[in-house]
This record gives C-alpha cells, structure tokens and sequence, in this order.
C-alpha cells in the first residue's frame, strides 16, 4: 500500500507546501480547509457563517475526491480564531450531518492562515 496524494479543482489549491488530503488504504486524511471560494480564489470572511459553510463544502470536496462521502467523514477538528462562534459552527454542522454526525473537536487558537477565522481538517474512509 502507498499513500495517494488527493487533487481536486472543487476545493482550493494549497496555499502552501502540502496537499489538500492524502489517502492511505481506506483511510482519507484532508488538510485544514479555511474559507476560501474554489470558484473565485476569494477569501470569504466578512459572513462567519458563511465561512464555516465554504470550509465544510472545501473539506467536503477533498474527502469527496478521495472517494468518500459526508457520511463517512470520522473526525472533525475545528480551530477558531474566537471560540465565541462556536455556536454557529454547531448550526452548520447540524445542517451538514442532520443525522449521525462524526466525531469533532474545537480549539480556540491565536492566527489561522490568511488571518482567516475558521479552518477544519477531518479524518474519512473511502466507500467506493
């Protein structure tokens, strides 16, 4: 077995030197999502929810192009730059798994990339 490296145009390219997700086997692992638009290349942060919205569809895309799906998302670890949105990040995921939601943990953490207010990472399981 070898690690895939995961590419896909429905999320935004790496803003650095990493890949947007790898899988090993059945395992899917992304990179931190943040909010920015693959369409337009623009950061959206003037909307919070908004935000945590961009960041789960580009969180989505990558576990999508690693042949996973919503629903075989494990693990969710989310870092706020103010842990006061959390309750808005709770709106979105219960919106995004209505039923049986992954696991999830929320930091609180000093910067974020692009000063961005919100990025996601999540562990997945391929069901091709």
């Amino acid at each position: 077995m070898k690690r895939e490296v995961l590419k896909t145009k429905a999320a935004p390219a790496p803003v650095g030197a990493y890949s947007q997700g790898t899988r090993w086997g059945d395992l899917i692992f992304t990179a931190g999502q943040i909010p920015i638009d693959p369409k337009t290349a623009n950061l959206v942060v003037d909307d919070f929810s908004k935000a945590v919205e961009i960041t789960l569809q580009n969180m989505l895309a990558v576990v999508e192009a690693g042949g996973g799906k919503s629903e075989s998302i494990l693990k969710v670890t989310v870092f706020l730059k103010d842990l006061n949105d959390f309750a808005l990040v709770n709106a979105a995921f219960e919106k995004a798994f209505p039923v049986n939601p992954p696991a999830r943990s929320a930091v609180e953490v000093a910067r974020l990339p692009k000063d961005v207010p919100v990025e996601m990472e999540c562990i997945a399981i391929r069901c091709e």
